[in-house]
């Protein structure tokens, strides 16, 4: 990396905090001394003044750390220094954050086996969920950061009352490039125009058995006609790419393998394989039972030709395949025999208030209490920053040490 400084001499301030200072943040102009007999210095000077900086701002600090580890600094005059627009929104291990994923409640019409419980559910209560308009304000803070992408879930998102108003709201925000919604699909194809026209840009709707009576055991929800008229609708209406989710669980549904990618490629569109995670809340997790991704792939290899697809983003979650010789998709989600925790791109906010900076996080950081308790939007804009530098370097799933969450997916949010 270089680094352009706005002046060469024994001082030089460092250019790039003043797209901070525009931000409304309140930080200090500050100065590094360099050596005046040229315009290159080694990355030690600049180490040895990481920490005698005066300021507090934890991610100004990391921010100039991660400096201090680049391969070189150069100064340069005036005239020929390049605006910097620096990422405000980085975790210690210089990963950006450019995904938010917002529940909005964590009811759901469903009650899969591999995330709920039919037995002893317990809400939130109505007051502790975030308000639409709160939810709008964290997301324009969001973005405010760097983030460029905004996945509403749940629970079932459609659950929420008026879903559509927040759509709108969200996609009026300035700098958000994509608005994506997380649903089983169960009335999607009664609302859906709604949500396109409120600006939602996408959606992917689950899917577990192609098999109504298996989707009736799996769900609990008798109408499986419903989620493919979804999925139809969603297509008509240009929702793309259209993406089917399906959890795979040795012994439940692997044996749909094949007829999911016909699925796939008859439809033209993206059927995604998700491995079973250690995220439900009956605990019925075991190694054993999950499929991976080789194993897939060895299944649908006698009869698809599958090209694969270079991710356009590091951090995307699928590896994708082309169906030869027809129309569709496949992807596989592989948490956890390949995982992808070192370009995770990813926070959530849960729907009663709660930042969570990885699925499998053992701590939550409460932003809700803080904006109810009257913290502006630069004092959320600092604890945001300083909680996303606490974001775990991967979930550990398979180590010895690992402890599940103590709350399932359909809490935290998919």
């Amino acid at each position: 990396m270089v680094l352009s400084l706005g002046s060469c001499g024994s001082q030089a301030r460092v250019l790039g905090l003043g797209s901070w200072e525009s931000s409304n943040f309140e930080l200090r102009t500050f100065t590094f001394r360099l050596r005046t007999s040229a315009f290159r210095f080694e990355q030690q000077t600049l180490r040895s003044q990481v920490s005698s900086l005066k300021t507090q701002d934890p991610r100004l600090i990391s921010y100039v750390s991660g400096l201090a580890s680049s391969s070189s600094l150069i100064c340069m005059p005036p005239a020929l220094s390049p605006k910097i627009d620096p990422v405000l929104l980085k975790d210690r291990f210089d990963r950006q954050i450019t995904d938010l994923r917002v529940s909005v409640t964590d009811r759901c019409n469903f009650k899969c086996s591999y995330c709920r419980t039919p037995h002893g559910v317990h809400f939130a209560k109505r007051e502790s969920l975030l308000t639409y308009e709160e939810i709008e304000r964290l997301a324009g803070i969001f973005l405010d950061l760097g983030v460029t992408k905004i996945r509403l879930t749940g629970g079932e998102p459609l659950l929420r009352r008026n879903l559509e108003r927040l759509v709108g709201k969200l996609s009026a925000l300035k700098g958000l490039e994509d608005l994506a919604l997380t649903t089983n699909g169960f009335n999607f194809y009664d609302r859906a125009n709604r949500f396109k026209n409120a600006g939602l840009t996408r959606v992917t709707i689950s899917l577990d058995s192609l098999r109504q009576d298996r989707f009736r055991e799996i769900t609990g929800y008798a109408d499986y006609d419903d989620v493919l008229r979804s999925i139809e609708t969603a297509k008509e209406l240009k929702l793309d790419p259209v993406k089917v989710n399906c959890v795979l669980i040795r012994g439940v549904n692997d044996d749909e393998i094949t007829d999911f990618a016909r699925f796939a490629s008859d439809w033209d569109l993206e059927v995604r394989f998700i491995e079973f995670m250690p995220i439900d809340e009956e605990e019925k997790w075991t190694r054993e039972r999950v499929v991976t991704g080789s194993e897939i792939l060895q299944t649908l290899k006698p009869e698809f030709d599958l090209t694969p697809v270079a991710r356009e983003d590091a951090s995307e979650t699928a590896q994708k395949f082309e169906i030869s010789g027809g129309a569709g998709r496949i992807g596989l989600i592989l948490p956890v025999s390949e995982p992808f925790c070192g370009n995770c791109s990813r926070v959530r906010l849960t729907a009663d208030g709660k930042i969570r900076t990885c699925l499998f996080s053992l701590v939550e950081y409460d932003v809700r209490d803080r904006m109810r308790a009257g913290a502006t939007d630069e004092e959320l804009k600092k604890f945001l920053i300083s909680t996303v530098l606490k974001k775990e370097e991967g979930h550990r799933i398979g180590e010895s040490d690992f402890v599940p969450p103590s709350r399932s997916m359909s809490y935290i949010g998919g």
